[in-house]
């Protein structure tokens, strides 16, 4: 992403990460997949999580919903 992003406030920000970010559970709900799926997506490099957390992963939404509509689309050849 070559994006630069400006944030006026601290209230901006936060609607922007509450909108834009998502974690491992969201990105799982959207993808349909396993949390094993998931992490092979990652170890592949299909998928780069934002941050690491010891028992989570964030990611940008816009990166999840690019992938499913990659999934959904080579399902419907």
């Amino acid at each position: 992403m070559s994006e630069n992003y400006s944030f006026n406030s601290k209230e901006k920000l936060t609607e922007y990460i509450q909108s834009e970010i998502i974690n491992t559970t969201e990105a799982l709900e959207i993808l349909q997949c396993s949390r094993q799926n998931l992490n092979n997506l990652v170890k592949r490099g299909v998928l780069t999580p934002i941050k690491d957390l010891p028992r989570d992963r964030l990611f940008y939404k816009e990166d999840i919903v690019k992938r499913k509509n990659e999934m959904d689309s080579k399902n419907n050849v």
